[in-house]
């Protein structure tokens, strides 16, 4: 697969090869660096769920640890630590993989401030479908952080293209791109809370909630604060 440089770092053109190596990559999120990469939704940034990793691509965001960032995982039993409710065991059966992020408790502090809800104790968990994430999640062999690619207040982006122009725009340096090309439109995940007795959408998105209530009736919309 081509491989280039640019300005915000290196990239990988997986346009023409959606299998190429990505051990590279990997060995650089093992080393607490960031990597840009298509998801089911946008493209995202992310890094190893470790301190290092977490500071890294809140540097590129310009985000603080008082907004969480997500994590993807390579399924449910990557992550026993967090206290799987019923609900979320079986929203993660139906819809994983899939646009569905479950908020769960990290009782024992297993996450790391910054993917780790200080206040409410608690770390957002999802799997993704895209085989490009999916597959780097694997071969890191452990939870990969992910936020939205783009400049605060700007729209996410949804080409390769794009987002090598917005790592620039933001001044980023030493980041990987996985470029899979332009993605098809699509909602953001939906963001469900299943530490309560009954599950919370916590964002609508990608999964409407009728659907949710398929699996579980009782799920409902957070109540306006």
């Amino acid at each position: 697969a081509g491989r280039s440089m640019t300005a915000a770092g290196r990239s990988i053109d997986l346009r023409e090869d959606p299998t190429a190596d990505l051990s590279e990559v990997v060995t650089h999120l093992r080393a607490g660096g960031v990597v840009a990469y298509p998801t089911e939704t946008v493209y995202g940034i992310g890094g190893a769920c470790t301190p290092e990793g977490v500071a890294a691509v809140q540097s590129v965001k310009g985000r603080t640890a008082d907004k969480p960032l997500l994590a993807l995982v390579p399924g449910a039993a990557a992550v026993p630590e967090l206290v799987w409710s019923d609900s979320a065991r079986e929203f993660a059966s139906i819809f994983w993989p899939g646009s569905v992020t479950l908020v769960l408790a990290d009782p024992d502090a297993t996450f790391p401030t910054g993917v780790r809800d200080p206040r409410a104790g608690t770390v957002g968990v999802r799997v993704t479908p895209h085989p490009i994430a999916a597959r780097l999640v694997a071969e890191l062999g452990a939870p990969l952080t992910s936020t939205s690619l783009n400049v605060p207040g700007e729209p996410p982006v949804t080409s390769g293209g794009e987002a090598r122009e917005i790592l620039e725009r933001l001044g980023a340096s030493d980041v990987w791109l996985l470029d899979a090309g332009t993605l098809p439109p699509s909602p953001p995940s939906t963001v469900v809370d299943c530490t309560g007795d009954t599950p919370v959408v916590l964002r609508p998105g990608a999964v409407p909630i009728d659907r949710l209530r398929c699996a579980i009736p009782e799920t409902h919309e957070r109540r306006p604060d």
